[in-house]
């Protein structure tokens, strides 16, 4: 499994790959407080994508999805009303950015985007507006996943448990009650 680079530890002989594994858009302050070209813009850095796939019972990280190109995503052609692909498989990403809460490393924001993808037909269908509101709410500390269903819930919780024990433990209840856990 992939590790969050940030709580990577530095002697666990860290090789030149670590550069591969991580997904930089704009790190720290990108105006420097200059007050010109970059103002507004958010940092992706602590965000992970992970697709949920109930019908194989699985949960990946797949970093591609930030633009668009996970696995599940390529060679498929999206339409804009969820009726044009009546046979296509549904998928979550699930937005998760880590940060600190109370000095603690934690899982700070999760909310969860839907995906349906009929490879058949090379067809499937995803708001991007939707997705878009779905990575700010993640970003901004919030748990949106009450529309998820039970089962890609029950997956994207094991699998948040059983990454990062610590990660979990310091977490806000309200993830673990919206998840179905403890």
């Amino acid at each position: 499994m992939k590790e969050f680079d940030q709580f990577k530890n530095k002697d666990e002989g860290e090789s030149n790959d670590k550069k591969k594994n991580q997904f930089t858009i704009i790190k720290d302050d990108s105006t420097d407080g200059h007050g010109g070209y970059g103002v507004g813009s958010i940092s992706l850095e602590n965000m992970t994508p992970v697709i949920v796939d109930a019908n194989e019972e699985e949960a990946f990280v797949d970093m591609g999805a930030l633009h668009a190109r996970s696995k599940v995503e390529k060679r498929v052609r999206f339409q804009p009303e969820r009726s044009e692909v009546p046979n296509g498989k549904l998928y979550w990403i699930a937005w998760v950015t880590v940060d600190h809460r109370g000095g603690k490393p934690c899982y700070y924001g999760v909310s969860g985007s839907e995906l349906v993808v009929d490879r058949g037909i090379r067809r499937g269908y995803k708001s991007m507006p939707e997705h878009v509101n779905q990575m700010d709410k993640s970003l901004k500390g919030r748990f949106v996943l009450e529309h998820m269903d039970e089962k890609s819930k029950r997956i994207l919780g094991e699998y948040l448990r059983d990454f990062k024990p610590e990660l979990w433990e310091n977490s806000n209840q309200e993830l673990k009650d919206q998840l179905g856990f403890e």
